[in-house]
C-alpha cells in the first residue's frame, strides 16, 4: 500500500515523477520509505542535501509537517530551489521547508554548532558524500539516522563514503537494494 497524500500533492508527486530523469529524482519506492523513516522515528529536524525539484523533500515534508518536524534542505543550483519552493507552495508544506542555495559543504560549514538534525538525506554530488558525512557528523542527535540515494548506480563515486560509515564505530548501517541503492546509516 501506498502513502496516502492529498490530491494536490498526490499529482504533483505524479508530475515530478515525469521528470524524474532531468532532476535526477529518487524513485518513488524510496520516496515512500523515506516518508515512512521519518513518521517512524518521530523526526522533529531533517536535513536534505540536494533538493532538486522538491520530490523527495515533498515526501520528507509532508511525514515531518505529522511529526512536528523541520526540513532543511540545500540545493546548489537556483533554478532548481525555485522550482522546487513552488512545488512546497503548492503542496502546503512551505511553512516546515527551509531552503538553502549554494554549495553544501559551505552551508554546512556555515550551521551554527547548535544546529541539530535527527534524519539526513544525501542525494547530490556523489563524490562530496563522504565529505557531507563529516561535516554533518557534530550536527547529529543521539540515535540519528543518514539515509544516502545512488549506492548502488554510483558505486566507484561513493566508495570513500562507504569506507567511512563502516569505519566509523558509532554507526550501523546497511545497503537497500531499492533502484539506484541506498544506504541507511543509524548512530549507536
Amino acid at each position: 500500500m501506498d502513502i496516502l497524500m492529498d490530491d494536490v500533492t498526490s499529482e504533483t508527486l505524479a508530475e515530478l515523477e515525469k521528470t524524474q530523469k532531468d532532476f535526477w529524482n529518487v524513485p518513488r519506492k524510496t520516496g515512500v520509505l523515506l516518508n515512512m523513516f521519518i513518521k517512524m522515528m518521530g523526526a522533529k529536524s531533517a536535513l536534505e542535501i540536494g533538493t532538486s525539484n522538491g520530490y523527495s523533500g515533498l515526501w520528507l515534508a509532508k511525514s515531518l509537517k505529522e511529526t512536528g518536524g523541520r526540513l532543511t534542505t540545500i540545493e546548489y543550483y537556483d533554478k532548481r530551489q525555485s522550482v522546487a519552493i513552488e512545488n512546497f507552495k503548492k503542496c502546503g508544506v512551505i511553512d516546515v521547508v527551509r531552503p538553502l542555495q549554494g554549495s553544501a559543504c559551505e552551508v554546512i560549514e556555515a550551521f551554527d554548532e547548535s544546529e541539530k538534525f535527527d534524519f539526513v538525506f544525501i542525494d547530490a554530488n556523489k563524490r562530496e558524500y563522504v565529505k557531507y558525512f563529516e561535516l554533518i557528523k557534530p550536527h547529529l542527535t543521539p540515535k540519528a539516522m543518514i539515509v544516502a540515494d545512488n549506492i548502488i548506480s554510483h558505486a566507484e563515486k561513493v566508495q570513500t563514503f562507504i569506507d567511512a560509515v563502516d569505519a566509523d564505530e558509532d554507526f550501523q548501517y546497511a545497503i537497500v537494494e531499492l533502484p539506484g541503492g541506498i544506504l541507511t546509516a543509524y548512530r549507536n
